[in-house]
């Protein structure tokens, strides 16, 4: 008990760290540029010890559940003995069916459940005045967070170079920005980047990092790395096929 109450204090003295620089920015700039007070300074001064506090309990429950399940998960999953695979058989990358689905479900759930998404999809539907939904938007880019993790592992099985997904996919990216509306490009590409935030990064790293651990011939540092690569690839891609299935569509009806 003594040492979770240790490494609880650690982290929210962490938290507090990183959100000061933040914190004293802001400040300065309404002081000294702006010239002006802050307006209720008491909720403002509240709202941060909130968001402090709430970053600190949910990093908490990051490292001692989530971050260790995820990993112990990736670990069991791909064990030989459950995968039916015993007494020196040899383990194809078909026979990680299981993992692939956990790795699509726990993409998605994690996105879905990401605030820095759900803060992107509430500011996109207000400034385009409800042309983009909220929840349309986040199940998208969560589905392409779920096939790109899921292709992630399929790489980690098998031990492919990383980079031919990576320069297969941009060149895929590319050719959709050009048919894609503009008016959803720089939020498509803007999606990719708010699925590597607080839930996304810490699971999907544990469960590579997991998994190259337990696949033999791979290593964690040449293999478990990469699926916050494609975390943030494929939600791009998934939100221009979703613009463009969406004026396909706009087109059939007119």
């Amino acid at each position: 008990m003594i040492a979770f109450l240790v490494d609880a204090a650690r982290l929210l003295l962490g938290v507090t760290l990183d959100v000061a620089p933040i914190v004293i920015v802001l400040f300065a700039f309404q002081r000294f540029v702006v010239g002006r007070p802050i307006p209720n300074p008491r909720a403002v001064v509240m709202g941060l010890v909130y968001v402090t506090l709430g970053l600190g309990l949910f990093l908490i429950g990051l490292e001692k559940a989530l971050f260790p399940l995820g990993r112990s998960m990736a670990r069991q999953l791909a064990d030989p003995v459950f995968l039916g695979v015993s007494g020196g058989g040899t383990v194809g990358w078909e026979h990680y069916a299981w993992v692939y689905l956990f790795a699509a479900a726990i993409g998605f759930s994690t996105t879905i459940a990401e605030p820095s998404l759900m803060a992107v999809s509430i500011k996109a539907n207000e400034v385009s005045g409800g042309a983009i939904g909220v929840t349309g938007l986040r199940v998208a880019v969560a589905i392409g967070v779920a096939i790109g993790v899921t292709v992630g592992v399929l790489r980690i099985v098998t031990g492919t170079p990383l980079h031919y997904y990576i320069i297969a996919g941009y060149a895929l990216v590319l050719i959709q920005t050009t048919m894609a509306p503009r008016g959803i490009v720089a939020l498509a590409y803007d999606s990719g980047g708010v699925t590597t935030s607080t839930v996304t990064v810490p699971i999907v790293a544990a469960l590579g990092l997991g998994l190259a651990s337990s696949v033999p011939g791979r290593s964690p540092t040449l293999d478990g790395f990469g699926l916050i690569a494609f975390a943030s690839l494929f939600p791009i891609m998934a939100v221009l096929a979703y613009a463009q299935a969406s004026r396909w569509r706009a087109s059939r009806r007119g």
